[in-house]
């Protein structure tokens, strides 16, 4: 059996790859448009959705660590960690097809929208390694460690979760 140390020596590589590798293709990809496509309108609500699924199954996951029921925890977080990669492809395949939706709001209502885009966006970046970071404290069943960055890990993921719904439907009175 692997010990800790080289379980997390293993994936730390893997964890700076994606961590900046997933939000440089996200940043290049959503600056290309796909021509002759037809543009896939019909997501946005559809990923809105995915960010409010995991926002409540991440709740979920807390309630079941702490009532101990630790397979119900880990299979509540394996779903959240795919609803994320499902909801990356979908908003990506979005913006390589339809043009970025401007919001329309005004006064202090777009203050609101803006601040709560701009700290969606970071800790949306953030995040990634904190997911993989806490995921792979599991794996090297570092559950000390687990515990202690899982207390940073579910507040900031909750909020991306929340106000990825929220910025959706702030916005969708503007969809053309």
């Amino acid at each position: 059996m692997e010990a800790a140390n080289d379980i997390e020596k293993k994936y730390k590589i893997w964890i700076i790859i994606l961590s900046i590798a997933i939000p440089l293709v996200v940043a290049i990809l959503f600056g290309v448009k796909l021509e002759n496509v037809e543009p896939l309108t019909f997501l946005p609500p559809i990923y809105a959705t995915i960010n409010g699924i995991t926002a409540v199954l991440l709740i979920a996951a807390v309630i079941a660590i702490k009532n101990k029921k630790i397979k119900l925890h880990e299979t509540l977080m394996k779903i959240c960690i795919g609803l994320s990669v499902v909801f990356l492809a979908m908003y990506v395949a979005y913006h390589m097809t339809s043009e970025s939706t401007k919001f329309g709001g005004e006064g202090v209502v777009a203050g609101i929208y803006y601040f709560i885009l701009i700290t969606h966006i970071v800790l949306s970046i953030a995040i990634i390694p904190l997911v993989l970071i806490t995921y792979v404290k599991t794996l090297a069943k570092r559950f000390d460690k687990h515990r202690k960055i899982a207390k940073i890990t579910f507040p900031i993921w909750l909020y991306v979760a929340i106000t990825g719904v929220v910025v959706y439907l702030m916005i969708s009175p503007y969809y053309a």
